[in-house]
């Protein structure tokens, strides 16, 4: 009996000690986690344009990044004839989404109602300048391409 006993003993211990990856959660955590980084302070390499890309210094890349998207996108909605009731003077929030393959999107879009009814275009608008930005290198994180999520705060001042 006592020989079963160790025998059994054993067999568990082994079997803990072998399986451990079999009830380990951490791999799947991390592949998680390196597909979509919301906060861009987590990331190696900040999502970049070719004209950037040059740029060493994280900081100043990331600057770079910010003032090319925020450029190209205000330039896009100057192009567009857009008629308010009442004068508008607002900041929106727009999140802008870059893939590990380089794809733009827009996410989302925070506005007031009252500017939303006054331009019920404005999403698309910007869905069309963010599609219409230059060619976009992805953030990277450990070398490995990643998509990540951008927050750009724009004043829309207008004036019917």
């Amino acid at each position: 009996m006592n020989l079963l006993v160790r025998f059994f003993a054993l067999s568990l211990l082994a079997s803990s000690l072998f399986s451990c990856d079999a009830f380990s959660f951490k791999k799947k955590k991390i592949e998680q986690q390196l597909d979509t980084i919301v906060d861009l302070r987590y990331v190696d390499t900040y999502p970049s344009f070719p004209a950037c890309d040059s740029i060493i210094d994280k900081k100043k890349k990331a600057n770079c990044f910010g003032k090319t998207v925020h450029n190209e996108i205000a330039k896009n909605l100057k192009q567009q004839q857009i008629k308010v009731k009442r004068n508008v003077n607002e900041t929106i929030e727009v999140v802008m989404v870059v893939s590990s393959k380089g794809e733009k999107r827009l996410k989302s879009l925070k506005a007031t109602q009252q500017l939303q009814a006054q331009i019920p275009e404005l999403k698309k608008i910007l869905q069309e300048s963010i599609q219409k930005l230059p060619r976009v290198l992805p953030a990277t994180k450990r070398g490995i391409p990643v998509t990540s999520q951008y927050t750009l705060p724009i004043k829309i001042s207008l004036e019917n």
